[in-house]
């Protein structure tokens, strides 16, 4: 007699052949997902659906975080309201002392007869998300070509430089960060005037002064700022701080290591420079760019000289044919009146009498021999 279990304890496939099954069906799952992304409608219903739930139990965080705030007490608002008036008041004071220093430079400009050499214009920007590619250091901000963005514009915080616009858009622009590798700018040392360029590392964690001579005065703790030399970046702007200084001797150059004064990756709101500089143009770019253009005026007279000696041969023959056709007419009228003047001195036959009875009674004209 055959064993067999009852209807209810009837259990279908084996525990292995339905892990096996179910792990197939993961890994099928994983793989499609990761790589056709098969299950983001799911996980946008899903999301949807439970968000509510979610909401719910975060009640009581908020109900939590709320009632911390309210215990906030009045002495702590009282030292941050204190500590942000003593801000204000030290910002009040540098905002004179800039006031005062834009006046006397405007009349020592006046008083030595020189214009001003540049005019800055700010526009505000925020940083909406960093680019995909780990091996460069740039951002994305949410202003373009429509709010007046400039390819090459410098990008500034309230501490200092933090990059400049490499490609603009429409609607927003790429910034290269001043830690990119492929980042330079001219800079000057604050404290001794010594002008070079520092450029990005491919960490992108600190700067390198290059182009130092062993020999110049550099020192740990230097401030460095854009020279202005270069009509891009504005002259004064804090770019960094000089970290370490390596003079070796079987080198040209030292090698100073530098960190950037204002936070180039903790940066949320920046500012966009539009930065006009009042100075002529470079006497060599112009000279070359007249030679290029008279380069080309002479080509086009080459190319025109023998169209015009073309049309002037064509001119000329038309000319030639038209004389031809006057002088026709004239010499027909010549022959024609020449030729009755010839005919008295012709002597008429007979026949020309006895056609005509009226010309016989007329007198014949004499010859010059019968006169002899």
């Amino acid at each position: 007699m055959e064993y067999s279990p009852p209807p209810l304890f009837k259990q279908g496939p084996s525990a292995l052949a339905r892990l096996i099954f179910f792990v197939l069906l993961a890994i099928g799952l994983l793989v499609s997902d990761a790589r056709y992304n098969t299950l983001e409608i799911v996980r946008g219903i899903l999301g949807a659906g439970l968000y509510p739930l979610q909401r719910a139990a975060l009640v009581p965080r908020d109900i939590f975080m709320g009632a911390a705030d309210l215990a906030v007490t009045s002495a702590t608002l009282r030292s941050e309201n204190g500590k942000l008036a003593q801000k204000n008041l030290e910002l009040s004071v540098k905002a004179n002392d800039a006031t005062q220093l834009a006046v006397e430079n405007a009349h020592l400009r006046a008083l030595l007869n020189l214009q001003s050499r540049a005019s800055t214009d700010e526009t505000p920007a925020e940083i909406q998300y960093d680019t995909r590619d780990p091996f460069t250091q740039k951002v994305v901000i949410g202003k373009g070509t429509q709010q007046g963005i400039q390819d090459g514009a410098p990008v500034v915080t309230e501490d200092g430089v933090i990059g400049q616009v490499t490609r603009v858009f429409p609607l927003q622009s790429e910034v290269t960060l001043l830690t990119d590798k492929d980042q330079a700018v001219p800079v000057e040392i604050a404290r001794t005037g010594l002008r070079s360029v520092i450029y990005g590392t491919p960490k992108g964690d600190t700067l390198d002064l290059r182009f130092v001579p062993i020999s110049a005065d550099v020192q740990a703790g230097d401030e460095l700022v854009t020279s202005g030399l270069d009509g891009v970046y504005p002259p004064g702007l804090p770019v960094a701080k000089v970290l370490r200084v390596d003079k070796q001797a079987d080198t040209a150059f030292a090698r100073v290591v530098c960190l950037p004064i204002a936070a180039v990756r903790g940066a949320r709101q920046l500012l966009v420079l539009h930065y006009n500089v009042n100075v002529p143009p470079n006497p060599i770019e112009v000279e070359a760019a007249a030679a290029v253009k008279e380069a080309k005026e002479n080509k086009g007279k080459k190319k025109a000289a023998p169209k015009a000696a073309a049309a002037s041969g064509a001119s000329g023959a038309s000319a030639a044919v038209a004389a031809s056709a006057a002088s026709a007419p004239v010499a027909g009228s010549a022959a024609a009146a020449a030729k009755p003047a010839e005919k008295p001195a012709a002597p008429k036959p007979a026949s020309a009498a006895a056609k005509h009875p009226r010309k016989a009674h007329m007198p014949k004209p004499v010859s010059s021999g019968a006169a002899r």
